[in-house]
């Protein structure tokens, strides 16, 4: 029975976040965005109290169900180990403790130095969310468009076509190597990754030495007949000892349904059964192990920032190269590039969710895959607000359209040489018609010259670096105005 309910909840959970991974339309996140802040690191960066004494509190109760339910990137393992076939598969290993903790230490040092794309790397989460959005999307989206052309056809708006464009080439690698390991590792040892490289797990686990309930033995009825072991695929049961890793367990019950003399148990063990459970790895070890792994929650703390405070239809511009900035472009509600890269898990569902294409993984190397703005394909409308409503981590935080536009991410900077007024003299001011802040006027190129051309200047004290002006100007291969980003955002 407990295997039946934890692989119902663990389907419902997985799809319900790889279907708001996929979503575009926004209209998902209404009623799953709630997944997304389930998630136990996303939520230790956003400082989400609540989820995060649940989170223990549900782990100190059950064990690690979150590994084997919540878990986008853990029930993905279960669903590739089940594909292989092959009975009887597993074997018990020694807990590789020095690795777990290793990973654990890896993990807080980076979010208290802000290395933004190690902590990626490392958060489960995240790294399913790179999958989905990498690997999958393309096929939702050419299977959406396929509905769309039939729905056309029969002159029905049901759906409608989005591109589907490659938003950045080291995420998408990345990407596919992380499913390339992770399958592999998963087909051959089912729960390898959650037990040696996750610090997820690794934190939960030995929360999980400490829990209520758990699968115990009953010495008695046990024949030493192994299934439980060859079957677990945590590799944490030893039937000859009748011990069983409670850091690596995660009550997925498939020891339960293939022991055939009842002498599996999940439940809160006996006084005299749990003398057999101090046999597991070392007392003072796994506390000190323990004792690291709530560092992450301190240090996150201690860290964190105290203040927590249009679509449209122009048509696409074929070609433009991405404008060589001195400071990135960080979404309105990120507060600055510095909070950003503290806080970002790069899990990739804001930008899956950008509708007009602005946010793409980032390539530089400190903030790699963690989303940057660039205004080649659409600009960042003054009415949307929907990255900051899906971020489940904090690095985006939530804003109103009336506090957007208030938010001043950048200023526009005009490139004289590149304006094609002056280089190739035809009349634009495409930048000035489009400027939702009015921050961009037209005035004589040579101020003596009431008749000399009219080019752009710009009211940096008005503008809010939203990208209309980038978007529009028909210049290339690089646009003459273009958006620098601030390194710390402020009020206009």
């Amino acid at each position: 029975m407990l295997r039946k309910i934890r692989i119902t909840l663990a389907a419902l959970f997985f799809v319900g976040i790889t279907l708001l991974l996929l979503d575009f339309t926004g209209t998902l996140h209404h009623w799953l965005g709630w997944m997304a802040r389930v998630q136990f690191l996303p939520a230790v960066l956003a400082l989400n109290a609540v989820v995060i004494i649940a989170l223990l509190l549900l782990t100190l109760v059950f064990g690690r169900i979150y590994c084997s339910v919540v878990c986008p990137l853990g029930v993905m393992q279960d669903v590739i180990s089940h594909f292989n076939r092959r009975k009887n598969r597993f074997t018990h290993s020694p807990a590789l403790t020095w690795l777990r903790l290793a990973m654990l230490v890896v993990l807080v040092v980076a979010v208290a130095l802000g290395i933004g794309s190690l902590v990626a790397l490392l958060a489960p989460y995240s790294s399913y969310g790179r999958i989905a959005t990498n690997l999958l999307q393309p096929l939702y989206l050419w299977c959406n468009n396929g509905l769309a052309s039939i729905a056309e056809h029969y002159e029905s708006y049901a759906f409608y076509s989005r591109e589907v464009w490659l938003r950045s080439l080291p995420t998408f690698i990345i990407a596919l190597l992380t499913l390339c390991v992770i399958g592999v590792l998963a087909w051959r040892g089912g729960r390898t990754y959650c037990n040696t490289i996750c610090p997820v797990g690794t934190v939960l686990g030995y929360v999980a030495r400490f829990s209520w309930l758990k699968v115990y033995f009953d010495a008695d009825k046990c024949r030493s007949c192994s299934l439980c072991t060859k079957n677990c695929k945590a590799s944490c049961i030893d039937y000859k000892s009748h011990t069983v890793d409670y850091t690596r367990c995660v009550a997925c019950g498939n020891c339960l349904d293939k022991c055939k003399f009842d002498a599996l148990h999940y439940g809160h063990p006996k006084k005299q059964e749990s003398k057999s459970e101090k046999q597991a790895p070392a007392t003072d070890q796994a506390r000190r192990a323990f004792l690291v792994g709530g560092a992450i929650v301190a240090a996150d703390v201690a860290l964190a920032q105290a203040g927590k405070k249009v679509d449209g239809g122009l048509a696409v511009i074929e070609d433009k190269q991405p404008a060589r900035r001195t400071v990135p472009l960080t979404p309105p509600g990120s507060q600055s590039a510095a909070n950003m890269a503290r806080h970002c898990t790069a899990c990739q569902l804001c930008v899956a969710k950008c509708p007009n294409d602005v946010l793409r993984p980032s390539t530089d190397l400190k903030t790699l895959m963690q989303p940057t703005m660039s205004y080649e394909r659409g600009f960042c409308r003054p009415e949307c607000t929907r990255c900051s409503e899906v971020c489940p981590a904090g690095a985006i935080l939530p804003i109103d359209v009336a506090q957007k536009s208030g938010i001043q991410i950048g200023h526009a900077v005009w490139v004289r040489d590149n304006c094609v007024i002056l280089a190739d003299g035809v009349e634009c001011g495409n930048c000035a018609r489009h400027c939702p802040s009015e921050a961009i006027i037209m005035t004589p190129s040579d101020p003596n010259d009431d008749e000399s051309p009219m080019v752009p200047a710009v009211d940096r004290a008005k503008c809010i670096g939203c990208g209309a002006c980038e978007y529009v100007c028909p210049a290339r291969p690089f646009s003459a105005i273009y958006v620098e980003g601030n390194e710390q955002h402020s009020s206009v």
